[in-house]
């Protein structure tokens, strides 16, 4: 649970400067008085304790539901949560290509955005994962056999070969494809956008 203490000295205001501090709505916020400090003049300080009141899984969900029907479109969301630390949405809808995108750059768009929604909510840091009509599970599927396509002929011909950009998620996909693997190393290079990876013959 996301938590924070302060003093104050008008604890009326403890709920705006809670809600500033951890940008927070106030309506899930709670407060809590600690201590009552005395100070000089016979006036009060206020040790107080600030915690989130919601779960940040249950945020994700529902703003996902929000946005899909601010979006006037149909889905079925399930969460899961794999471990302590990492959650999971898989989405399905009639509108699969258009929420995917290109080369899944909505999809990438729509977890960043609640990635962050999620761990605004939480004391530690969360994985949050979001896939769309198994999206993401084929595209694992695929570049996994390109990796091992790629990484056979790397070995048998000892020139390196460089794959397209992609994005973090995807590299570390072939990073953990190959990571065990004699003959080749894979290197990241590039920036931004054009970042990509490199497979790379091992020297003997």
């Amino acid at each position: 649970m996301k938590k924070l203490q302060f003093e104050i000295k008008n604890l009326d205001e403890a709920l705006d400067y809670a809600s500033k501090e951890l940008r927070i709505k106030k309506e899930f916020i709670d407060i809590v008085v600690l201590e009552k400090k005395s100070m000089l003049k016979l006036k009060m300080n206020n040790l107080v304790e600030a915690s989130v009141n919601v779960d940040p899984a249950e945020m994700g969900y529902n703003t996902l539901v929000e946005l899909f029907q601010n979006m006037e479109i149909e889905t079925q969301i399930e969460m899961k949560r794999r471990n302590d630390i990492e959650i999971s949405y898989q989405i399905n809808s009639s509108e699969n290509p258009l929420l995917i995108g290109k080369n899944g750059k909505t999809l990438e768009n729509i977890q960043f955005y609640i990635r962050n929604i999620v761990n605004s909510y939480s004391a530690e840091r969360l994985i949050v994962l979001v896939d769309i009509g198994g999206y993401k599970e084929n595209r694992k599927r695929q570049l996994e056999i390109l990796a091992t396509k790629t990484a056979k002929e790397v070995a048998r011909s000892r020139i390196e070969a460089k794959l397209e950009p992609m994005n973090a998620y995807e590299r570390r996909i072939i990073h953990t494809k190959l990571s065990d693997w004699r003959d080749v190393r894979t290197v990241s290079e590039g920036e931004g956008h054009g970042r990509h990876l490199v497979i790379k013959p091992k020297r003997r």
